[in-house]
């Protein structure tokens, strides 16, 4: 649309408040709130950048919707952005993938580490540093002996599992600790959340006294690390959270910008006590500005977005202030405060919000990447697949996922397959069984954006024949090893071997192959085999058996030089092996 269409259709426009709508072709482009509609829409006859100027000459419909107020026109911007994710606007994303700790609502609670928290559970979080929260985590199992196990591995137990040999867990499954003593240790857990860390750096303190005096100095040197991890788990940041006056909430908003990725920590403080730290992507349109110079524009769209679902905190602290009249309208007239402070503990707080949204801003940049080089939406959750089995036997399948370039372990399925020594047959068949549980929603886990397969063209032929069969419809690609090669449907690709979007695929491909073999070996050493009745032979001689040669039939064609090479495997007992196969 020209300047002087536009100015045409401005025109008949209310000099009213609302919200305007940019379209082309059925999409919008842009979502836009005004006090004049009138004037604001005509305002983009004369585009006040080269980004705006491209987005007008799209453009080919513009809708309105009239408000009776400023507020309500600025709500209502806010849901739209959402609903339409418009190309041209700031949007921010809906961000599950910082994880929480859930102690689960049954009578023997277990804990573990989660982004998909259950309602009824005892929930803390979330937070920003994952490997810290396993660390913390593991030693509250270790301490007190919460269960982590699954609600089937649970229930109809006769004897206690792994986790209570190697004191993970006290057990309640099997009673070897009363309802009473285990309702107490999870007490402690919950106290330790929620800011009593004695209660959990105490034991481990006098743990690591008590190896070193017994010159246990490797085991002491790792309770120290943890014990330190521990320690700062409810530390960072808060000794600079004291009480803000009357205010009793106050939440703290730091923003760092990288191309068109921008990403918004937020912190909470209730009643001079910082228990909330997250973190949220948001989309920036490239800007002719530098990144800098975004950041005004970004804050406003976010303060919006975030709190238009929420209840508002009563002071938020920014890094500096937003470009937006409106905003400050609305939030004035809920009665927020809004500062930007200059020093003192409130800075110092605001430093810390800038410190983790710093951490995580351009992490996404591989991703992006992959979706341009594919011609994709987006690549953010991808999903691997591979097979593995021994000609035949113990054939598994593995799902792996990643989530911003990273694993998303508890994201994680593998599957028994029936066995076949067809590794197409086995790769449409694994894929039609994940296709069937998403379009019968019995997976929890959100559609992926791309799968990626391990192989080549035959392989990617076999899943998208299984995709096509269920009518899933999710773009996959194929990395054929030999070559680093990408296969589509349409086309092979051959990026440079130092492109980013290349290793990401790689890290896919490598672990849904590593997934696979792990889950294979498993079941291969689990199946009950000739070589039970070998007199000698035990159980772990029977795994290195299988690991070295694969299968019995690869055993009884083994030389016996071949079996003494095994470890645990002698002359006679080799030979014993010869003549009982």
């Amino acid at each position: 649309m020209n300047g002087e269409t536009l100015r045409e259709r401005a025109a008949d426009l209310p000099r009213e408040p609302g919200v305007y709508q940019f379209r082309a072709d059925d999409t919008t482009l842009y979502v836009g709130k005004a006090v004049d509609l009138r004037s604001r829409v005509r305002s983009y006859a004369d585009p006040r950048s080269a980004r705006i100027g491209r987005m007008v000459e799209r453009v080919d419909e513009i809708d309105i919707a009239v408000t009776d107020t400023e507020t309500q026109a600025l709500l209502l911007e806010a849901n739209l952005i959402k609903r339409h994710q418009p190309r041209y606007n700031v949007r921010l994303k809906d961000d599950k993938s910082y994880p929480m700790v859930q102690l689960t609502d049954h009578d023997a609670p277990r804990i573990e580490v989660t982004r998909d928290p259950s309602e009824a559970a005892t929930v803390f979080g979330p937070y920003t540093d994952k490997g810290r929260v396993d660390t913390v985590v593991k030693a509250i199992r270790e301490t007190y002996g919460l269960r982590g196990c699954s609600d089937h591995k649970f229930a109809n137990r006769e004897r206690p599992c792994l986790d209570y040999e190697v004191g993970l867990c006290t057990a309640p499954c099997t009673g070897e600790i009363d309802h009473e003593s285990y309702a107490e240790d999870v007490d402690a857990a919950i106290r330790f959340f929620e800011g009593e860390a004695g209660v959990l750096a105490d034991p481990l303190r006098r743990e690591m006294t008590s190896a070193a005096e017994n010159q246990q100095f490797e085991r002491a040197a790792h309770l120290r690390d943890r014990l330190e991890t521990v320690d700062g788990f409810h530390g960072e940041g808060g000794e600079a959270v004291q009480s803000f006056g009357d205010e009793r909430v106050v939440d703290v908003i730091g923003v760092a910008v990288r191309g068109e990725d921008a990403t918004v920590a937020r912190l909470r403080a209730e009643g001079g006590k910082l228990i909330e730290r997250d973190r949220h992507t948001m989309d920036a349109p490239r800007t002719d500005a530098t990144p800098d110079s975004a950041v005004p524009g970004i804050i406003a769209a976010f303060l919006v977005q975030y709190y238009a679902e929420r209840q508002l905190p009563e002071a938020i602290l920014l890094p500096e202030r937003h470009d937006d009249a409106e905003v400050a309208a609305w939030l004035e007239a809920e009665g927020v405060a809004v500062r930007v402070p200059g020093a003192g503990r409130e800075a110092k707080l605001v430093e810390l919000a800038l410190k983790n949204a710093r951490q995580n801003v351009g992490r996404n940049d591989e991703c992006a990447m992959l979706a341009d080089a594919l011609g994709l939406e987006r690549a953010h959750r991808l999903e691997g697949f591979d097979v593995s089995h021994a000609h035949g036997t113990a054939a598994v399948g593995s799902n792996v996922t990643f989530v911003d370039g990273s694993a998303e372990k508890s994201d994680y399925r593998r599957k028994k397959l029936t066995d076949e020594n067809d590794d197409y047959a086995n790769m449409r068949t694994l894929l039609e069984w994940r296709a069937r549980r998403a379009v019968e929603e019995r997976d929890d886990r959100p559609d992926p954006d791309l799968l990626v397969i391990d192989g080549g063209t035959g392989q990617l032929e076999a899943a998208l024949e299984a995709l096509e069969v269920v009518g899933w419809d999710v773009p996959a690609v194929g990395l054929a090893k030999a070559e680093e090669r990408v296969v589509t449907p349409d086309r092979d690709h051959r990026w440079p071997s130092d492109a980013p979007h290349l290793h990401l695929l790689q890290r896919v491909r490598d672990e849904s192959h590593r997934f696979a073999v792990q889950y294979h070996q498993t079941l291969r050493d689990e199946v009950s085999t000739v070589l039970d009745d070998v007199s000698g032979i035990g159980p772990e001689t029977r795994k290195r058996l299988l690991r070295r040669f694969g299968s019995v039939e690869n055993v009884r064609a083994a030389s016996l030089e071949d079996l003494r090479s095994v470890d645990g495997v002698g002359e006679k007992t080799a030979r014993t092996v010869k003549e009982r196969l």
